[in-house]
């Protein structure tokens, strides 16, 4: 069946569909041997030979992988970095499929982090409208007012428009200190770190303790799992793609150690 280019490419786990329609525009995907730059460019990924800079698009995207990541603090969510700084790609030790995160946790946050292959799992998982929630535990410098938690919950205008409201849950204060449990469904840059800073206050700690319905439950700081065909299945009902593709490259878990 026919389906648009970036489409295919974004389902095979190259890049997104933003990415891929820049390939795209800039010559860099054939079809049976003829450059393609039309985004409204459809092909069969099952009769036709779609390749990108010369690389057939079904060979590279091999088997999904779908994997848990627990980032300590100083590692980047990218899957390189000219600065030199480990990433989170370099903790994945034993796992052969080029994979990539499924949104970004900052340098200074840790945290669980998905990772994969599955280009349409992916984006699915990180578009607002999917409600798909991660949960933050922060550490905050100052005691926060019922009224700034309750601006919280309600929502922060930030420079690209007012947040969605959020949960709050306080866990506990100091006389310096207040730690709260926040989640919220969209997934901006430096999200809960700015949502924070607009109610007069900084963020010192700040962790996602729970993806969805995944948590790091016996997943030490820098360690990973592969998730069960179970979980991938509960996570593509969550972003309406159940009786869609079939899961591959799923296994048993193992540990191996943008808010």
């Amino acid at each position: 069946m026919e389906e648009r280019l970036q489409k295919i490419i974004s389902r095979a786990g190259l890049a997104s569909r933003r990415k891929a329609e820049e390939w795209i525009l800039d010559g860099r995907v054939s079809v049976n041997g003829r450059v393609v730059i039309e985004l409204g460019a459809k092909a069969d990924p099952d009769r036709d030979a779609i390749k990108v800079n010369g690389r057939l698009v079904r060979a590279i995207g091999g088997a999904f992988r779908y994997v848990l990541l627990n980032k300590p603090r100083g590692v980047v969510s990218t899957l390189s970095d000219p600065e030199g700084r480990r990433t989170v790609v370099d903790l994945l030790k034993g796992i052969k499929e080029r994979v990539y995160p499924v949104g970004r946790l900052d340098l200074d946050s840790e945290g669980l982090i998905l990772l994969t292959n599955d280009g349409e799992l992916a984006n699915r998982l990180m578009h607002p409208r999917h409600g798909v929630e991660k949960a933050y535990l922060v550490k905050v410098q100052g005691v926060l007012t019922e009224g700034q938690i309750e601006r919280l919950s309600r929502g922060i205008p930030l420079e690209e428009g007012k947040t969605a409201p959020a949960r709050i849950r306080k866990i506990r204060k100091t006389e310096t200190n207040s730690w709260i449990e926040i989640t919220i469904h969209e997934g901006r840059k430096r999200q809960v770190r700015r949502m924070v800073e607009k109610v007069g206050h900084t963020v010192l700690k700040l962790k996602r303790i729970r993806y969805a319905f995944l948590t790091p439950a016996g997943l030490p700081t820098g360690a990973f799992r592969v998730l069960t065909p179970g979980e991938v299945q509960k996570l593509k009902r969550l972003t309406g793609m159940e009786g869609g593709r079939g899961i591959r490259g799923s296994a048993e878990p193992r540990v191996e150690k943008e808010e």
